[in-house]
């Protein structure tokens, strides 16, 4: 069995250096999508810039992951830890 590639990715908008947290099988792929207004959540903040990202092997612990770090406990421990 192959194992799928998935990253957790934040994203910082240069226009007011707001983060937005996302996950995605083609993370090259996906901030193009964002740059190019695709999101409807983050076309009113582009451009957008990579932050960080991690690559996991399981789906399911990618999307935990990501789900985590847009909690409120989430929050702190980015904000301690990678920015």
């Amino acid at each position: 069995m192959m194992d799928i590639k998935q990253y957790v990715y934040i994203l910082r908008s240069q226009k007011d250096s707001s983060l937005y947290i996302g996950c995605s099988g083609d993370v090259n792929k996906r901030i193009s999508e964002h740059n190019a207004g695709l999101s409807p959540y983050t076309k009113s903040k582009i451009p957008w810039d990579l932050l960080w990202y991690a690559v996991f092997n399981d789906k399911r612990k990618a999307f935990d992951f990501e789900k985590y770090l847009k909690s409120a406990s989430g929050k702190v421990f980015l904000n301690k830890r990678f920015i």
